[in-house]
C-alpha cells in the first residue's frame, strides 16, 4: 500500500528511475557543452523549450548559486564553467550522481546536498546570490513554504529564477492526445485513487497543481519583487497546441 504521507520519498524514487532511464531532465551536458559554457556559449532551461534569457542572470564569477531541485548535470555545470560557487540541493540520488559525474570529468568543485525542499532548507540565512529552480514544485504540496525558504537563504538583492507548470495542465488526464477534463483544481496527488507506490512512480509520482496565487502571489507574499516572466510550451502533447504549459519568473529579494 502507498504511504502518501511520505509522498516526497515516492517522488524521489520516481526521479531516480527517470534518471536511470535517461529522462530529458537527466541528460548531463557533454565535454563540448562544458567547454562552450566556459566561453559564455550556453542555453539553460527553467522550462522545457525556451532558454532563460541571459540578461536574467547575475555575473557568475564567484557568485554563490543554489541549484534547487536542479540535479541531473544540465544547468549547474554551466554555472561552474563560469566560475560560480555552486550548491545543488536535490532529493534524488541519481540526479546528484549525474552532477558528481560531470564535476569529476571537468575537474571543478561542487557541493552536493541531498534533501527534501518541503522541509526547512539546510542552509544559513542569506547564503546565496542566486537560486535556480527549474520545474519541480509540482512535486511539493506547500509551494509557499518553498518561496519562504528561498527568500530566507538568499542575500538581499539576490535573484530567484523559477519555472513551474501552468495549473490548467492538471485539468486533464494522462492521455496527452485527448483533452478531457477529469480533475478539479487545485489538483492534489495525495488524493489519487492509485495506492500502489510502483504504480504512482510509473504514472509520474505524486503531483500537485498550484494556483498562480500561490506561485506568483506566494513569491510576493514571501517578500520578493517580481521583475519579469515568460510563458513556454511543451514539446509534446495535444494541449501545447492550445496554450502555454509552463511559466518562468525572475524575482528579486
Amino acid at each position: 500500500m502507498s504511504q502518501k504521507a511520505n509522498y516526497t520519498k515516492i517522488n524521489s524514487k520516481m526521479w531516480d528511475e527517470w534518471a536511470s532511464a535517461g529522462g530529458e531532465w537527466s541528460l548531463a551536458i557533454n565535454h563540448q557543452n562544458f567547454a562552450d559554457a566556459t566561453q559564455g556559449i550556453f542555453d539553460i532551461y527553467l522550462t522545457p523549450c525556451k532558454p532563460v534569457p541571459h540578461n536574467w542572470f547575475i555575473p557568475f564569477k564567484k557568485a554563490k548559486i543554489l541549484g534547487l531541485a536542479s540535479g541531473g548535470g544540465q544547468q549547474c555545470p554551466v554555472f561552474a564553467a563560469q566560475h560560480a560557487e555552486v550548491t545543488v540541493f536535490d532529493y534524488s540520488d541519481k540526479q546528484l550522481e549525474l552532477e558528481k559525474m560531470v564535476s569529476t570529468r571537468e575537474g571543478y568543485s561542487i557541493d552536493l546536498v541531498k534533501g527534501d525542499m518541503s522541509k526547512t532548507f539546510p542552509f544559513e540565512n542569506e547564503t546565496f546570490d542566486m537560486i535556480f529552480n527549474p520545474v519541480s514544485n509540482c512535486y511539493i504540496q506547500d509551494v509557499e513554504h518553498v518561496w519562504q525558504e528561498c527568500f530566507r537563504v538568499l542575500k538581499k538583492g539576490g535573484v530567484l529564477l523559477s519555472g513551474f507548470a501552468n495549473p490548467a495542465l492538471y485539468l486533464f488526464g494522462e492521455d496527452e492526445e485527448a483533452l478531457h477534463v477529469v480533475h478539479k483544481l487545485p489538483y492534489d496527488g495525495t488524493k489519487n485513487t492509485v495506492e500502489n507506490d510502483e504504480e504512482l512512480i510509473k504514472n509520474g509520482g505524486v503531483q500537485f497543481s498550484h494556483s498562480l496565487e500561490t506561485q506568483i502571489g506566494g513569491q510576493l507574499k514571501a517578500g520578493f519583487t517580481l521583475q519579469d516572466l515568460y510563458e513556454d510550451h511543451h514539446h509534446k502533447g495535444k494541449i501545447t497546441e492550445y496554450m502555454p504549459c509552463y511559466i518562468a519568473t525572475k524575482s528579486i529579494k
